[in-house]
């Protein structure tokens, strides 16, 4: 290079950095100026956010037994949660049909309440409702309200509203279906950038798995874990229990007779796809179950970029609930009443209808709390969703809780309120007697009759219980009128609630006020019949009262409220008296000494038990009659034990049952299996019995999958493989949560007007 060339290009290398400082030079006064100038615009900018709160829901809290044993818990589960904010400008139908795609291929259903089916090959439309579902009218009629149209309008009107409303023309009418009926539970849900909305429930782990590997084509798709309520031991007292379930529409938005509208729910601070208490022990104690939700905050920008996330409050879980129940026990007793059921059943064969149906409840007699409460038949918590078809079609009402709501002529039962009432008014005394021929003539058309079984001749109190003398109670009964006997009965718990947590049936008394009232209904009043009914819980609320001397303590079933997290009592149930009968002399000594000597008139177990039992059958007519007009009969029994030093308090109904001695042999497993808890036996009886089950069953699984292995080696390819293009399967209508028992109601109750003596089915009623 010579040296013209080396100017050329030293004045050229000059010329560029010159160019270069001179940008350089423009970009520094642009920072400048836009520092100086505009700095505080954009520094604001920058800072501009905005927060968006998300509810995180807080763990429901459990039921556990008297032990500590769990019964109902909270179980770990995974919904399909669609974020609007972390959507952002996605084509929502499109993404929607990816899900359901998804969620089609593992066999999952997703939230559509829309009550229209797919259309024909019209493209007709139709309402899948209920006619018979108050529920279902009442969401069509709101349905067709929301969407401003008349009451008669078809189901091709509503979809045509939900097609234009939502933009779905462009879809076939098969997915215009699916999209309107997800959109219309996005509406219900109230779906916005604050308001996540629940697409799929209690999803598999292969939809989980699913679901994240699509994450990248769906933004704002995602998994939640949940707290689901499950039952570990979903045979206990499932009817007291109750159900959870989601809050309905109905619920959500309360519409009062000016027409006002309120959401109470909202604002107790729940949210509308919010899990509460429907029923039982979970509804009445839902503020101790439900915990204090936390918030999850997102924090977004002013260009949509998601700059945080945190968990601003933690979800506190709700308190543990206490119940006064030992599990093992309660499970004893439910077997002790299956088998005294298929005992009758099996040793005895009157007229066609059988033992299917009873109830057993046993007391504390020192504080009133419940320790049984057995109901046959029953069902499986856990099952309840699966099975409420074959469960609510069942004619034994396995859904009926017949121990608190069951509504039973007591029959002899009653007898030892009227001595009790005879004694502590001063009618009769120890030494007073009737005579009893079996026929009692006090009334010129009416002459109702006992049996004079293992009696006769002049009966005191003690003997008239021992042996249940109709014509002792008759005139007894008579002379002292239902007015004051009544009042006996109603403070010892008969007719009237015994204050448990949860709903109960009250039952009712005779009494002079009723329509068919005579003279004589008073006599038949006083043996139980007549238009008397009462609960099993009643009768062992009584039984507990007769052992207590007159003081009746307030029935309940909740023992404590726990903290979950340390165990720490933060409140008991306290023993609560709710009335007192002082009881003159030896008023309660006496009726104890007869009911001390009835196990000696029944034969069985009962007659020879080591440990003393006072107790009273009773044998109501029911309406029914067979062969030749003679009644089907209810068994019935109140006993507490030991006698002389009382513990326990029962009351027992077998529907069918026959004589109510036949329930002798029940009473004597529930002392037996009461003995084994207080000397730490039935337990470890329960984990042998569990250790065997489990070893039949795994036996079981063994042995079929044995069975299935042969049946694969055997199939041909043809048959063993799935046909291409197999559909994909249905989404499964969930059963309804509330419970059935709230409607249910007995087989078969006892008639106002069934009379008849104790033993004796062919007694004469009274004349109405």
């Amino acid at each position: 290079m010579n040296q013209n060339e080396r100017k050329t290009v030293l004045h050229r290398m000059l010329l560029l950095i010159a160019v270069a400082c001179v940008i350089m030079g423009l970009y520094a006064m642009r920072l400048i100026f836009l520092q100086l100038v505009n700095g505080d615009d954009f520094k604001a900018k920058a800072t501009n956010t905005t927060d968006y709160n998300f509810t995180v829901t807080a763990a429901r809290g459990d039921i556990v037994d008297s032990a500590g044993r769990r019964i109902a818990t909270t179980a770990t589960s995974y919904n399909v949660v669609l974020n609007k904010l972390l959507m952002g400008d996605r084509d929502l139908d499109a993404m929607l049909q990816q899900i359901v795609e998804l969620l089609r291929e593992n066999g999952e259903s997703w939230n559509d309440t829309l009550l229209i089916g797919q259309p024909d090959a019209a493209g007709r439309y139709a309402f899948t409702d209920d006619d018979s579902s108050a529920s279902d009218q009442k969401q069509l009629a709101d349905m067709k309200e929301t969407l401003g149209l008349q009451q008669y309008a078809t189901a091709n009107d509503v979809m045509e509203m939900l097609v234009e409303k939502n933009e779905l023309q462009g879809f076939s009418l098969e997915w215009q279906r699916v999209l309107a009926g997800i959109h219309y539970e996005m509406d219900r849900q109230a779906f916005s950038n604050v308001n996540n909305f629940v697409m799929a429930e209690n999803v598999s782990a292969a939809t989980v798995a699913t679901i994240k590997e699509h994450s990248l084509q769906l933004p704002g798709v995602e998994i939640v874990e949940t707290s689901a309520r499950s039952y570990d031991q979903s045979d206990i007292i499932p009817a007291v229990l109750g159900r959870v379930g989601k809050i309905t529409a109905e619920k959500w938005k309360v519409t009062d007779s000016n027409g006002q509208v309120t959401y109470p729910l909202r604002e107790k601070g729940y949210n509308m796809n919010d899990v509460l208490g429907i029923s039982g022990l979970e509804s009445v104690y839902e503020d101790e179950l439900r915990g204090k939700d936390g918030v999850e905050t997102i924090t977004r920008n002013s260009d949509g970029v998601i700059v945080d996330t945190r968990l601003t409050t933690v979800p506190e879980p709700g308190h543990t609930v206490q119940l006064t129940i030992d599990s093992n026990f309660q499970r004893a007793v439910d077997k002790a009443l299956a088998e005294n059921i298929d005992m009758i059943n099996r040793v005895y064969n009157t007229g066609t209808m059988k033992a299917a149906a009873g109830a057993v409840v046993v007391l504390d007699v020192k504080d009133g709390s419940v320790m049984a409460a057995s109901n046959y038949p029953s069902y499986d918590q856990n099952l309840y969703a699966s099975n409420y078809s074959e469960y609510s079609s069942d004619p034994s009402l396995p859904l009926f809780n017949r121990a608190l709501q069951g509504l039973y002529t007591p029959g002899s039962t009653f007898k030892p309120a009227v001595a009790v009432a005879a004694l502590d008014s001063g009618l009769i005394n120890q030494y007073s007697t009737v005579y009893c021929n079996g026929v009692y003539n006090y009334f010129k058309d009416y002459h109702p009759r006992c049996t004079r079984h293992g009696h006769s001749g002049n009966i005191d109190v003690i003997t008239a219980i021992k042996w249940s003398c109709n014509i002792f109670f008759y005139d007894v009964g008579r002379r002292l009128t239902s007015d004051v006997y009544d009042a006996y009965a109603y403070k010892l718990g008969l007719g009237q609630r015994t204050g448990v947590e949860v709903g109960e049936a009250l039952g009712r008394l005779t009494t002079k006020n009723d329509s068919n009232y005579t003279a004589s209904l008073d006599v038949q009043a006083a043996i139980g019949q007549g238009n008397t009914v009462v609960t099993p819980i009643q009768l062992a609320t009584y039984a507990a009262t007769l052992a207590n001397n007159g003081t009746r303590y307030r029935t309940h079933f909740v023992k404590a409220i726990l903290d979950t997290n340390t165990g720490e009592v933060l409140s008991e149930t306290k023993p609560e008296v709710m009335d007192v009968i002082e009881g003159t002399g030896n008023t309660f000594e006496l009726v104890r000494q007869g009911m001390k000597q009835v196990p000696s008139t029944i034969s069985g177990k009962i007659s020879s038990y080591p440990v003393p039992i006072a107790c009273k059958t009773g044998t109501p007519q029911r309406s029914e009659t067979y062969a030749s007009g003679k009644h089907y009969l209810n068994a019935m029994m109140v006993a507490y034990l030991p006698a002389d030093d009382p513990q326990i308090a029962i009351g027992i109904t077998i529907e069918y049952g026959g004589y109510g001695a036949r329930t002798g042999d029940l009473v004597v497993d529930i002392a037996n299996a009461y003995f084994a808890l207080k000397d730490g036996s039935l337990a470890q009886q329960a984990e042998e019995e569990k250790e065997a089950e489990q070893a039949q069953q795994e036996k079981q699984d063994a042995s079929q999958t044995d069975a299935a292995g042969q049946t694969a080696v055997g199939q041909t390819a043809d048959t063993a493989a799935p046909q291409a293009g197999q559909a994909a399967p249905a989404a499964q209508d969930a059963a309804p949560e509330g419970p059935a028992a709230d409607t249910a109601q007995p087989a078969v109750q006892d008639g106002p007007d069934a009379a008849q003596a104790e033993q004796n089915p062919d007694a004469i009623a009274p004349e109405n």
